[in-house]
């Protein structure tokens, strides 16, 4: 069974972020997650809001995705969220991603910002991916 272009892209993104080392050293972990645990210990990276439209054409069938990452930090100031935020943008900014029954045609990181969460205990830094997949 095919997957949808949304769980095979959002499992695919996580498994390049799981096999980046330079990312699980700065996080102290896989932490990596759909949603975090309760009590997580930071600094860690969420998959978030996601939207999908139909991309298809006149031969192919087709899906554009809008995605976000968030990369969460107890720290003072922005600087560690803004860190690994650049690390996971570095992982998936047009990599090659085998997709389960799809085509990655592109995967681009649009932007990055930051904010305070949680009655200011928690920085945030949010990216924001586009990609365009075909069905195989």
């Amino acid at each position: 069974m095919t997957l949808s272009p949304a769980i095979a892209l959002r499992k695919a993104m996580r498994d390049r972020l799981l096999a980046n080392s330079a990312l699980l050293a700065r996080l102290g972990a896989q932490r990596i997650h759909d949603e975090a645990p309760r009590a997580a210990a930071t600094p860690y990276v969420t998959f978030t809001q996601a939207q999908m439209r139909d991309w298809s054409t006149m031969t192919d069938r087709g899906a554009e995705h809008v995605l976000n990452l968030d990369v969460w930090s107890s720290r003072p100031g922005a600087h560690e969220a803004l860190e690994i935020a650049a690390l996971v943008a570095a992982a998936l900014d047009d990599a090659p991603l085998a997709l389960d029954g799809h085509r990655l045609v592109s995967l681009r990181c649009l932007d990055t910002q930051t904010g305070r969460e949680n009655a200011n205990r928690f920085v945030r830094a949010r990216l924001r991916f586009r990609a365009v997949t075909e069905s195989l």
